[in-house]
């Protein structure tokens, strides 16, 4: 189960960093030109970059606490932070009738799911 956590943990770090840093280093407009990122249209400058900022936090989050052995007890929670993320990002891909990116917003809230059960110890 140890490896399934930490593979399903790489996973989601890697989705979360290059969210993250496509939503901080790529501008507002390009990105409201992408597929999925239409919504960055009605956001501001400031709510995208934070949310891309929050979103390579919660890569680091989801892999450094274990690696290191410092708060590991960081990782699960990070992990229902990441779903709290999954949600918001589902109602605002739902509201624009965007099915696809809400159902693969359901897959990373499933994997952060996994990781938060299996991470706090009820595996």
């Amino acid at each position: 189960m140890n490896v399934a956590l930490w593979i399903v943990a790489g996973l989601l770090a890697a989705v979360a960093l290059f969210g993250g840093a496509t939503k901080v280093l790529v501008p507002r407009a390009k990105l409201a030109e992408a597929p999925g990122g239409q919504w960055t249209a009605s956001a501001g400058d400031g709510f995208v970059k934070t949310l891309g900022g929050l979103e390579m936090l919660a890569a680091v989050g989801l892999i450094l606490p274990a690696v290191v052995g410092v708060a590991p007890f960081m990782v699960p929670v990070t992990a229902v932070c990441w779903v709290l993320l999954m949600v918001g990002a589902m109602v605002a891909h739902g509201r624009r009738g965007e099915a696809k990116f809400v159902a693969l917003n359901l897959v990373y809230l499933a994997l952060a799911v996994f990781i938060a059960v299996g991470r706090f110890g009820a595996w």
